[in-house]
């Protein structure tokens, strides 16, 4: 009967009710279920970000107590005093033997010059002939600055006359449309080597001679270099008036020079050999006037030699 009443009652029906789907309740600190990424903008501002902002450049920032305790260390300190003392004795080491290699000293004898020593100078290679006293004026055992006597030899005017002649033959070169930074640094070296191969073989010679003689390489280049004086001067008549013009004006500088080197080493070398009572008719005081008129007579040729190709 139990059994029957159940059917006869039927069995209850079970009704649907519309399914709600449960959305997980974001807790803080968790992403977003919808996102398809993860946020990590929080996490960065947390973790690196932090760091970077107190870096300011994107680095964490330095610890100011680690430097610090860097700085107390003992052997850094040692270290520093080991190396200040070896920079003050490396500065020390050249300015002793700076003079060995490079004469300053006596390369500022040479450069003390002035306007006036300078016009002076120039009118004495111009015109030797009326130039009456070569002798060189000495105070206490000393040759007195050019600026101070224009017989002193100096390297402003040579050095000048060099950088002038250099640029002028350029201009010349130039203006005959032959101009190349090959060609000119071409007679710049062949100058500057022909001037070297002048001092050796006067150095030379006055070694084989043995002659005593208180002409230095340096008292050499400066008498040496005045003939650039002469050249240049030819080579811009030459541009002015053609040939004519620097045939005369490059003569007229050849025989100036040639007066100029006899008058002034004379004294360099002849009055070496009075003070040695070298007879004035004798073998070696010949050698002496021999070696001053060969090294006058250079002057011109090279004169002409540096200078015939480029007038045209």
């Amino acid at each position: 009967m139990y059994t029957a009443g159940l059917a006869a009652a039927g069995t209850p029906r079970l009704r649907k009710w519309p399914s709600k789907r449960r959305i997980p309740v974001s807790q803080p600190g968790m992403a977003d279920p919808h996102q398809l990424f993860d946020d990590t903008s929080s996490a960065q501002s947390r973790g690196y970000g932090a760091q970077r902002a107190a870096g300011g450049l994107g680095y964490p920032a330095s610890s100011t107590s680690s430097q610090a305790a860097f700085l107390a260390d003992p052997v850094s300190n040692m270290a520093m005093a080991y190396g200040s003392s070896l920079a003050a004795q490396g500065k020390e080491l050249v300015d002793k033997n700076i003079d060995r290699f490079i004469p300053v000293t006596k390369l500022k004898y040479y450069f003390a010059v002035d306007t006036v020593y300078v016009g002076k100078k120039l009118g004495l290679l111009i015109f030797p002939y009326l130039h009456q006293d070569w002798e060189v004026q000495y105070q206490q055992d000393t040759p007195v600055a050019p600026r101070f006597d224009v017989n002193a030899p100096d390297l402003y005017i040579p050095a000048m006359a060099f950088i002038t002649y250099i640029l002028v033959a350029g201009l010349a070169l130039g203006t005959q449309d032959r101009f190349s930074p090959d060609l000119l640094g071409l007679q710049a070296s062949s100058a500057l080597a022909w001037l070297a191969l002048e001092v050796l073989a006067i150095l030379l010679s006055l070694y084989l001679v043995t002659i005593n003689t208180d002409l230095t390489t340096i008292d050499l280049v400066a008498f040496l270099g005045y003939k650039y004086v002469g050249m240049i001067s030819g080579v811009l008549m030459g541009l002015l008036f053609g040939k004519t013009g620097y045939y005369l004006v490059l003569g007229w500088f050849c025989i100036s020079i040639f007066v100029f080197m006899i008058r002034t080493l004379r004294l360099k070398i002849l009055a070496e050999a009075a003070a040695e009572g070298v007879p004035v008719r004798g073998a070696r005081n010949q050698l002496r006037m021999y070696l001053t008129m060969a090294v006058a007579a250079a002057q011109p040729l090279l004169m002409y030699w540096l200078t015939f190709h480029l007038v045209r």
